[in-house]
């Protein structure tokens, strides 16, 4: 009966890195890079009529050119309201509309925004992280609060400890490959 309790808290310890692993990919996805990606917008909030929704709700996101994304609103009345949410984000890009479609034209990065993005990069894959180390810490908790349950054993706790730092090993790696990438994309000119 002791595996079974102890399988599952590693199986569901596996499940959450994972989690944390995907949530990295999404956040650096909306990280710009030289090239224009729907991903860098998809998640700006807008509001429109009193209520607050993801741009990727609103309107089809496409990027027709390299430096060029495309945003065609399911609803022509929410292009202004579309504008809006584009500028208070924290991205910086510039709105033009022709009354159906919304463009952004990607300038080119500086250096310096770079460096800056290179340490956004950084700070996400460092949350992905601790995010893993985190699970690794819960799971080994939880397997030592079942031995004091008598559901465990030490055999146990050590088998688990060895599994979780195998599986924290394969995760953070992971993070680190996605971060090297990412930062190779934005310093790319």
């Amino acid at each position: 009966m002791s595996q079974d309790t102890v399988g599952a808290a590693i199986s569901s310890g596996e499940g959450k890195m994972g989690k944390a692993i995907d949530s990295l990919e999404h956040d650096l996805s909306a990280i710009r890079t030289g090239r224009a990606s729907a991903g860098l917008v998809e998640r700006i909030v807008v509001e429109y009529y009193g209520s607050e929704m993801p741009l990727s709700q609103m309107a089809n996101i496409s990027v027709p050119e390299a430096r060029v994304i495309a945003i065609q609103p399911w609803d022509r009345g929410a292009i202004s309201a579309i504008e809006k949410g584009i500028l208070k984000s924290e991205l910086g890009l510039n709105p033009n509309n022709d009354g159906q479609i919304v463009r952004i034209n990607l300038p080119q990065l500086t250096q310096d925004r770079r460096k800056e993005l290179v340490k956004v990069v950084g700070r996400r894959v460092e949350e992905a992280r601790v995010a893993i180390r985190n699970v690794r810490r819960d799971v080994i908790d939880h397997v030592r609060a079942l031995k004091k349950e008598n559901k465990a054993t030490d055999d146990d706790i050590r088998s688990a400890e060895g599994r979780m730092q195998k599986l924290t090993d394969r995760f953070v790696a992971e993070a680190e490959k996605l971060g090297q990438r990412k930062e190779a994309e934005v310093l790319e000119v």
